[in-house]
């Protein structure tokens, strides 16, 4: 019995195996068509993307074009192919903006964007386009049913782009260039004034006025060492219970410390 029910599922497969490349070679576009929707259907959405890649040009502005062409953007999606997804899906919302498929093609192309958006420490062109893209669909549709996914995706790139911009400030203290990480991180917490790494930038940018201060020569040391506690009492004031509070304190000893010497 297992045997016959092998070569059953054996014949099944070469059948269907064969199907596809009949219509893969057919002249008949009507025949690709209905092979991709039973691919799609079936899930075999790489199969059936050669053939809509075969056909989406003879179907343009045919009443099966919306069909095919949502089928088309979400077999890249399913696939992970998601710059060709984004266009496709981009494409669907210009095309169509009467169907019913055009909220879930228009989040679904700004998610693509997303999706395609690296790690922090590279190149957020990606990110930043997918932000872009992911706000204009919040705006569009306000009361759409992935407004909340949208909302949650557009946090997550977010603090993606804020902490590239965070490492990049904080990257001048950790070469000793303190003066330029004063600013840049100064600049960090005026530019985010909600981020979730201003703990951190206060802490270094107090860091950073603190060994400019102690390193000065004696001309500008107390000017820099007033710049310092007051960075220090910044931080102080954001959270008192910072985590760098053991270091924050040691150093503010040594600035109280090397202030006295200006007050004799």
């Amino acid at each position: 019995m297992k045997k016959i029910i092998s070569l059953l599922l054996l014949v099944a497969i070469f059948s269907s195996c064969n199907e596809y490349q009949k219509a893969l070679k057919s002249e008949d576009v009507a025949v690709k068509f209905e092979m991709a929707t039973k691919l799609y259907d079936s899930g075999k959405y790489t199969k059936a993307i050669r053939i809509f890649e075969q056909i989406a040009p003879a179907y343009r502005g045919k009443p099966q074009a919306e069909k095919l062409f949502y089928m088309f953007a979400q077999s890249y999606y399913k696939t992970k192919q998601y710059y060709l997804a984004g266009y496709q899906f981009e494409s669907f919302v210009s095309g169509y903006p009467r169907s019913e498929k055009l909220q879930e093609a228009a989040f679904l192309g700004a998610k693509s964007y997303a999706m395609l958006s690296p790690v922090y420490s590279l190149d957020q062109t990606s990110t930043n386009k997918a932000l872009d893209k992911l706000q204009m669909f919040i705006d569009n549709y306000p009361n759409s049913q992935y407004l909340a996914e949208a909302n949650s995706t557009v946090k997550v790139l977010s603090e993606k782009t804020e902490k590239k911009v965070y490492e990049n400030a904080k990257g001048y203290n950790t070469i000793s260039d303190y003066k330029s990480a004063i600013v840049a991180l100064d600049n960090f917490v005026s530019d985010y004034p909600g981020t979730p790494f201003k703990e951190d930038a206060l802490f270094y940018k107090f860091d950073s006025a603190y060994q400019l201060a102690i390193n000065s020569i004696p001309s500008k040391m107390e000017e820099r060492l007033l710049v310092a506690k007051a960075a220090h009492s910044n931080l102080i004031k954001f959270n008192a219970e910072t985590k760098y509070k053991k270091l924050a304190t040691e150093m503010l000893v040594r600035i109280e410390k090397d202030l006295q010497k200006f007050t004799k």
